[in-house]
């Protein structure tokens, strides 16, 4: 048996990076998998490649996490398909623009809608399943979440808002059994940051950061667990402190 098998994950952002990365491990361990992101063709192409390659059922479920009801449509579908859901992995997000001076009205609501109300809408639609499952909700957060990052305060803000979130929505559903847990990453080579300049996956050679494989398995191993939960789990360049 593996570790998650017959047990079903929504995942959000899973188009690429992270959660492409986390889908691969996830149905490697077994999981059934509700894929949210926005472009589906790429959802529809990695939910090919996931029951191809593993023993799974795939349901895709194109998504924009800003959208309130849209996400709630879409954890209903999850848990109707499915028959009900195991676990909640929190990863979409972005980064918008840099100084506070500079940055636009419009980057700044991107950042807030997708960070931190996708966060919201999902974690309110989708506690009374984890109740049922006595399951886990796992949120990506970041560095940015924890120590200041002078080159794009609003972003940081976003990260130590899912961050506390997280912790005080454990804090509220532990006695139901619910697990909850943040996984915070620094820079990871994937296409973030290509919106406003290069993507990390190019501006960082292969090793020289973390890769978006790494973080899968760290949420991985979170998921997994079915009586303690992982509370944070911080995975960083091991350079990341150099020079401070």
């Amino acid at each position: 048996m593996t570790a998650l098998a017959d047990q079903s994950v929504l995942l959000t952002g899973a188009s690429s990076g992270i959660g492409e990365a986390t889908a691969h491990a996830l149905a490697a361990d077994g999981a059934d998998l509700s894929l949210l992101a926005r472009r589906k063709e790429r959802l529809t192409t990695l939910a090919d490649e996931l029951e191809a390659s593993h023993d799974i059922e795939t349901l895709v479920v194109p998504t924009d996490m800003r959208e309130e009801a849209a996400v709630a449509e879409a954890v209903d579908r999850t848990a109707e398909t499915f028959g009900g859901i195991d676990v909640v992995i929190s990863n979409a997000g972005l980064g918008r623009g840099s100084s506070v001076e500079d940055l636009s009205t419009e980057e700044y609501q991107a950042m807030m809608d997708t960070n931190v109300d996708g966060s919201f809408f999902l974690t309110r639609a989708v506690i009374e399943h984890l109740r049922r499952s006595e399951g886990n909700l796992i949120f990506v957060g970041s560095f940015a979440g924890k120590y200041p990052r002078p080159f794009n305060p609003v972003y940081a803000a976003s990260k130590w808002w899912v961050r506390g979130f997280a912790m005080s929505v454990a804090g509220q559903v532990g006695e139901d059994g619910i697990g909850v847990s943040v996984i915070n990453p620094t820079e990871v080579r994937t296409e973030f940051g290509s919106k406003d300049g290069t993507a990390f996956e190019d501006r960082f050679e292969p090793g020289e950061v973390t890769e978006p494989e790494e973080v899968a398995e760290a949420i991985a191993f979170a998921a997994a667990q079915d009586n303690s939960t992982v509370n944070e789990l911080d995975l960083y360049r091991r350079d990341k402190f150099s020079g401070w």
